[in-house]
């Protein structure tokens, strides 16, 4: 495994509220709401104009990816993100910290939490509990606007941490790489259909582990121990001593085992970006495992 000090990858919500209160937000200290929810649920962009940590702004996954790919979710180019978080008040010295409004308490910020560091940027947190927590410890909350001074950021393209369909193809043949999918069991097996998925069967890449990611959550909605998150992994026999790509359906919730990794002592693990979405649109049939296509057949 890789020893070498690393940046903390969470900070609580104690912490967070006192860098507040202390006027401590500002270059070297930006706060990100980085909720997003499927069409038809929650209004990520409404609930923040109602209320949200204060200083903090809403980081809009819908504009920071690449809108032409045909695939979900996937990143864009360094000069797009560059340009983006620099309107956001950050440049490369700044410590950004990033939560979203999911009631699981993180769903969206380890995706953001990545795409930095996936940018070349170390210095960035999760809060840990999310906004979730934050309001249920009453902490201050606004509805005013953020409007940082624009910043020069630099966006340098760390590609160990992202894996590309060619690369996973590959693996399979290879195995350098384990693979752990981090979606619910049902999805992972074919047995669940995937959510708001037009065309797109359920089931998982041949070889791939299943470790759901709302299994590193407590039920409150904080990451789990050091000591649980390690048990999960040997558990799943997944060895953070060896390389790991993480995947899930659109490369948001694979995040999750990168952080988990992360806070393991880990903080190597790549991310299949295009994920199963990708997949199952490329991938030869024999690749692909599912009951779902036995159950229809």
């Amino acid at each position: 495994m890789v020893h070498q000090v690393l940046y903390r990858a969470l900070v609580s919500t104690k912490w967070l509220a006192e860098s507040v209160r202390a006027g401590k937000l500002g270059p070297g200290l930006r706060v990100l709401d980085a909720s997003w929810y499927s069409p038809g649920t929650r209004e990520a962009r409404k609930e923040y104009l109602e209320r949200h940590v204060p200083g903090a702004s809403f980081f809009d996954m819908e504009e920071c990816r690449n809108t032409a790919s045909p695939y979900e979710m996937m990143l864009p180019s360094e000069a797009h993100f560059a340009d983006y978080v620099g309107r956001l008040g950050i440049g490369n010295q700044t410590h950004v910290v990033v939560y979203d409004g999911d009631n699981l308490g993180c769903f969206y910020a380890p995706r953001v939490w990545w795409m930095f560091r996936v940018f070349g940027h170390r210095t960035v947190s999760v809060l840990n509990g999310g906004f979730r927590n934050w309001l249920k410890e009453g902490h201050p909350v606004t509805s005013e606007p953020s409007r940082p001074e624009p910043a020069v950021f630099k966006a340098t393209l760390d590609r160990s941490l992202l894996k590309t369909y060619e690369q996973v193809l590959e693996n399979l043949e290879s195995k350098r790489f384990q693979l752990v999918d981090s979606r619910s069991q049902g999805r992972y097996l074919g047995t669940e259909p995937e959510p708001d998925a037009v065309g797109l069967d359920s089931g998982h890449i041949r070889g791939s582990v299943n470790m759901p990611f709302m299994d590193f959550l407590t039920e409150d909605g904080f990451e789990k121990s050091l000591e649980e998150l390690r048990a999960m992994f040997e558990a799943k026999k997944v060895n953070l001593a060896q390389p790991l790509i993480a995947t899930c359906r659109k490369g948001v919730t694979a995040c999750h085992v990168a952080l988990a990794a992360y806070l393991c002592g880990k903080p190597d693990v790549a991310v299949y970006d295009g994920s199963w979405f990708e997949w199952f649109h490329r991938a030869p049939p024999e690749t692909r495992v599912s009951q779902w296509k036995r159950e229809k057949a």
